[in-house]
């Protein structure tokens, strides 16, 4: 077990509520996750340790909404992602901490700004909708391989497909149960999947199911707009922190 302090461990604990919340009312929220594993935990442990309790969190996401998926876009996203996900198990095997924090938060802040002009912008041509596909799903393949970040990344595609609460909550949650379970025998042939990793896991992963729980309830009393605007505000806070030194 690592050795931490007591209120390192209730931070840690909160973080896995968080997880199980991003996971069935509030994508994007788990990059406040990613931010409070990497401050506790040394920065490679954090990524294997926090991957296994999305994975919890995943499983709570699909018995919730796997039957609101919009599979036409998973399948869209699906080659871009594939691409996303080898460069950044390549990134992550030769990119040290200090070069990977600022680069996915520029990339999630660029996100924000991309996703503010295309609801802006009425008409959108296929040549465009290819663009925007190609360059979501590659960047979170990406984030995703590289800091369990691609949350923040999805909603904003998903939003700006100005996509409903309930198909977008099915489609986040085939998409990362997939890329999750695809990640972990990477992240474990990486050495990023131990037994004291394991061990925190197991303390914290009741965490994960309460908050699931929580933002099962929580979920049907939050309106469209109001939705769109807690994702769009816990990926700018997100992104502002990886932006941080």
């Amino acid at each position: 077990m690592l050795d931490l302090a007591p209120w390192a461990w209730a931070l840690l604990a909160l973080a896995a509520a968080i997880v199980g919340v991003s996971k069935t009312a509030l994508p994007g929220a788990s990059t406040i996750s990613v931010a409070l594993f990497a401050a506790f935990l040394p920065a490679r442990t954090s990524t294997g340790a926090l991957l296994l309790l999305l994975i919890v969190g995943d499983v709570f996401a699909l018995l919730a909404y796997r039957r609101h998926a919009h599979w036409p876009t998973l399948l869209r996203l699906a080659p871009a992602v594939v691409v996303g996900v080898l460069f950044g198990a390549l990134f992550l095997a030769f990119a040290n901490n200090a070069l990977v924090k600022p680069v996915i938060g520029i990339i999630l802040l660029g996100m924000v700004a991309i996703t503010l002009w295309q609801r802006r912008t009425s008409h959108r041509d296929a040549r465009t909708g290819l663009a925007m596909t190609a360059g979501y799903g590659s960047l979170g393949g990406f984030t995703t391989m590289v800091a369990n970040a691609g949350g923040p990344v999805m909603s904003m595609y998903l939003l700006a497909m100005r996509t409903p609460v309930k198909v977008f909550l099915g489609t986040a949650a085939w998409f990362f149960a997939i890329v999750n379970i695809v990640k972990l025998p990477v992240l474990a042939g990486l050495g990023l999947i131990t037994v004291p990793v394991l061990l925190v896991d197991a303390v914290l992963a009741p965490l994960v199911v309460i908050g699931a729980l929580l933002g099962r309830w929580l979920i049907p009393h939050v309106q469209q707009a109001l939705f769109d605007r807690i994702v769009m505000i816990l990926t700018v806070v997100g992104a502002g922190y990886l932006l941080v030194p």
